[in-house]
């Protein structure tokens, strides 16, 4: 639970970095959104959000597809290894990078262990824990994530001060949690559903014993596991990658669980939160704030986002995944709706900025309390053993190549119909979603 919670918190600063560092590095590379000349400023725009895109972009057409080959040769553990070395090395290098494509590049790889880290650890906490406490634990997933973008937004707060410098120190600063996630994962247990999927039961008994209360439990958990296996070959075979891949859209069953993972994860990014995490800093600039008073702003953003987290790891599995959805879904709407709104009101009004950031944060604790941690949990108990990995490539990939759209367009949005154009947006794409 431990490493799975630093893999999330991995997850979490990785995002935000850039969140300050937009400040500062388009400068530094002569690409500033506020040029004087309009055509400029437009291409700034577009090379700042693609930028920013980047780690979505590849996580979601690189990363997450890799995690069934990777998963299947090397284990969960082994998978969530080679994602921490590529967060790692690849935030260090974008701290040196000396052109804006180089940062393009170090950005890319990045995207390529966020979604394989991301497909593999909801999976891998899932199948290790107890089915009392699994929707918890998997939901906790989000939790530990609004922790690393607190840990990243005090990071950019840490270095705000460093001058030109700043932006390379709040992007680098990334690969503090990835080097204990990286010395630690092998500590702990393998999936047992995993081992047994490869014939290695007695493994498997180990690993439960580690993960259960008693012996008892670890052999009624052993058994369990293996009927649902017996059952799920026999009903789905083996398959090749590409065979599992298309099984995806051809057996109803699989089928259901592939349309419903894509609704709930397209609906997550339609409501804009990652715009907030990207952004917070220019949108609190937007708003009137000063440099330091954004950076203030967007840490409480990841404090709220956290503290939020807290509840819904207990009522995901008292009051019900599709009820959370049902009761936070509309609430992030109008909250969103309205922190738009406030744009309207005077820049001399002192109630202007409190008021935007009172709304983004009611939005924040609406979405961290279901619309946020519902849609990984289910997309990771949804599908079947056999295509889990699959799935979960799937669901992440939809994700986070949202998220990437999102990103690439808000800088120019934002240009073209200021803060509470693109509020508005999101808050109709979200209803419509």
């Amino acid at each position: 639970v431990i490493l799975c919670s630093i893999a999330a918190a991995v997850q979490g600063w990785d995002q935000t970095g850039s969140n300050g560092a937009n400040l500062s590095f388009p400068e530094e590379f002569g690409i500033s959104t506020m040029d004087a000349d309009p055509a400029k400023a437009s291409r700034n725009q577009w090379i700042v959000g693609v930028i920013n895109a980047a780690p979505y972009l590849s996580a979601s057409l690189i990363g997450c597809w890799t995690t069934d080959p990777l998963n299947n040769l090397f284990g969960r553990r082994g998978a969530i290894f080679i994602s921490a070395i590529f967060c790692m090395l690849s935030v260090i290098g974008s701290g040196f990078a000396q052109t804006w494509p180089q940062l393009f590049v170090t950005r890319l790889l990045l995207g390529i262990g966020m979604g394989l880290k991301g497909s593999t650890v909801p999976v891998f906490t899932s199948e290790s824990s107890p089915s009392s406490i699994r929707g918890g634990l998997v939901m906790s997933w989000l939790m530990w994530i609004a922790f690393g973008v607190f840990l990243g937004f005090c990071a950019n707060l840490a270095f705000f001060q460093m001058g030109r410098l700043a932006w390379r120190f709040q992007l680098g600063s990334a690969f503090l949690p990835a080097l204990p996630l990286l010395i630690g994962i092998f500590s702990c247990p393998e999936s047992p559903r995993w081992l047994m999927k490869k014939n290695r039961y007695e493994q498997a008994y180990e690993s439960l014993c580690r993960l259960r209360n008693s012996e008892l439990q670890a052999c009624r958990d052993l058994f369990y596991i293996h009927s649902q296996l017996e059952k799920e070959f026999a009903a789905l075979g083996k398959s090749s990658y590409c065979k599992r891949f298309i099984e995806l859209f051809t057996i109803p069953r699989i089928r259901r669980a592939t349309v419903a993972s894509f609704t709930v994860m397209i609906a997550q990014q339609m409501c804009g939160i990652n715009i907030i995490a990207f952004y917070s800093s220019t949108i609190f600039r937007d708003a009137g704030y000063s440099t330091l008073s954004a950076l203030l702003a967007s840490m409480g953003f990841g404090l709220v986002a956290f503290i939020s987290s807290f509840p819904a790891v207990w009522t995901i599995d008292t009051f019900g995944r599709r009820n959370l959805l049902l009761l936070t879904f509309p609430n992030m709407a109008w909250s969103l709706l309205a922190a738009g709104l406030c744009f309207l009101i005077p820049s001399n009004s002192s109630a202007r900025v409190p008021l935007i950031a009172l709304f983004i944060y009611i939005f924040t604790i609406f979405y961290n309390s279901g619309g946020g941690p519902v849609p990984s949990t289910y997309a990771a108990e949804a599908f079947p053993l056999t295509h889990r990995e699959m799935g979960m490539s799937w669901s992440t990939a939809t994700c986070l190549f949202w998220s990437s759209v999102l990103s690439v367009t808000f800088p120019r949005l934002q240009a073209a119909t200021g803060s509470i154009g693109a509020f508005s947006f999101y808050a109709v794409t979200w209803s419509l979603s």
